[in-house]
């Protein structure tokens, strides 16, 4: 399948912390063949070296095509660039922030802002805690514009033996949401066994 023929997914990596979950989102449409298309905030660059000891150009060799963040007349700026959505991944409140306002001022933010007004799906995975009320009103304002809110948290029902696992159930679970089914995920019911049926009367 040539390069052009393949869903694309516009990946946001923000400077909060997590920035692995950017990379595994990367190499998970690696895997499943979906031509990824990466914006780096500057922060960011701050953060993935502090996490990870990797250089911006290791981790932007995990993605197929790469922007500035200062390019905003590159083809994710515009609704006519067909993509699958967006994942912000992770995303900083200062990020949703400014995607919540719509007074977008990079182009990482003004592609999730082309998202939302092209109606695709826009995932954000917001990495803060706790949450006062200001952000807690701003996902709720954001999940009226139609972003889905998806902080990554552990499944603990499956049962996972290593940082690098519940990493990966979180990113699986976030590309559930673009219909990309990823097998890093354990599903409930597939992969994890269900309580018998002796747990009902518990």
């Amino acid at each position: 399948m040539a390069i052009a023929d393949r869903p694309r997914l516009v990946v946001g990596v923000s400077g909060a912390s997590g920035v692995v979950y950017g990379l595994r989102v990367l190499d998970a449409c690696r895997e499943l063949g979906v031509e990824t298309h990466l914006i780096m905030s500057r922060a960011a660059a701050l953060t993935l070296s502090q996490e990870t000891g990797l250089s911006v150009a290791q981790a932007q060799g995990h993605a197929d095509v790469v922007y500035k963040v200062s390019d905003v007349a590159a083809a994710v700026a515009s609704g006519s660039f067909r993509t699958l959505g967006m994942i912000v991944a992770p995303c900083s409140v200062r990020t949703m922030s400014e995607i919540a306002t719509g007074v977008t001022a990079s182009l990482l933010t003004r592609a999730a802002d082309v998202t939302l007004k092209e109606r695709r799906p826009l995932v954000l995975m917001v990495r803060e805690t706790p949450l006062h009320l200001g952000h807690l009103r701003t996902m709720v304002k954001l999940a009226e514009m139609g972003a889905v809110i998806a902080p990554p948290l552990p499944a603990f029902y499956a049962k996972p033996a290593t940082l690098d696992e519940m990493v990966d159930q979180s990113v699986g679970r976030a590309l559930d949401l673009f219909g990309l089914s990823w097998a890093g995920v354990k599903r409930w019911g597939e992969d994890v066994a269900m309580p018998g049926a002796a747990q009902d009367e518990i």
